[in-house]
């Protein structure tokens, strides 16, 4: 299968798209002539991106402020996207946090797993009955190589990127067959905002420069992965290492090596 071609009713619908990755896939999909949704907490840099979208790509680029960790919020969002003709759903929202899991701000990690993980189930199932039924669409869903292993000083975020992982891969099965697509994004480093929305400061210090990938090439191959409808898009050659030793390697020596490398993140 391909990606639905952009028709007048349709929409790319991107998660976390006033920065980073879904930045870049909002301008690459515009650029292929789909209209938007665009959904992020910050309206200023949503609107921002939005005029400079309509303005050059010439397509409808709308926004939608919406905090997906608020339960009551995103269920306005989803019952609106369960109305719509949306040919892609990006479910790109996401952040981390670093530290002994009891050390850490009880209500950030609750909302961690609200994002991170329930919200992508959650805007996936408001969208999938419609897409069936046109037997067109795909699903995008952004994981991470730190869902492969245990995680210990990054537990939430490695945990909920493991649903990510392996929800993504699962519907990717499940949907053979029916004209509609879902592929995983499982990125290592890539150079966005992730570590101020971490709040640390260190984080790009304990990966060499050259195994950063950009957010563009990120975004890139992973619409080069629904185009072809592939399973899983791991972009830049860090990442195939981290995910073929998360997969495969022993998880009591990736426990203890995580442990010592997350404690220096600071």
């Amino acid at each position: 299968m391909s990606l639905p071609p952009p028709t007048p009713r349709n929409r790319a619908v991107i998660t976390g798209a006033s920065s980073g990755i879904g930045e870049a896939l909002a301008e690459q999909f515009a650029a292929k002539g789909y209209s938007l949704i665009l959904v992020a907490r910050r309206e200023d840099r949503l609107a921002a991106l939005a005029d400079r979208l309509a303005e050059q790509y010439k397509v409808t680029a709308e926004i939608r402020v919406c905090d997906l960790a608020d339960p009551a919020a995103r269920l306005i969002l989803a019952a609106e996207l369960s109305t719509l003709d949306v040919a892609i759903l990006a479910n790109n929202a996401g952040y981390a946090t670093y530290g002994d899991l009891s050390t850490l701000d009880r209500t950030r990690e609750l909302r961690q797993v609200e994002l991170n993980a329930t919200a992508v189930h959650h805007l996936t199932l408001a969208v999938l009955p419609g897409m069936l039924e046109r037997k067109a669409g795909t699903i995008l869903i952004t994981g991470s190589t730190a869902g492969n292993q245990p995680g210990p000083g990054n537990t939430t975020y490695a945990a909920t990127k493991a649903f990510a992982n392996t929800f993504a891969e699962s519907l990717h099965s499940e949907l053979s067959g029916t004209g509609v697509g879902c592929t995983l994004l499982a990125p290592g480093p890539v150079r966005t905002e992730f570590a101020e929305a971490a709040e640390v400061s260190n984080l790009d210090k304990l990966v060499p420069g050259p195994l950063w990938v950009s957010a563009e090439d990120a975004a890139r191959q992973a619409i080069d992965g629904l185009e072809r409808n592939k399973r899983r898009v791991v972009p830049g050659p860090f990442a195939k290492a981290q995910t073929l030793g998360g997969l495969y390697g022993p998880r009591g020596v990736a426990g203890p090596l995580l442990r010592r490398v997350y404690r220096k993140v600071k």
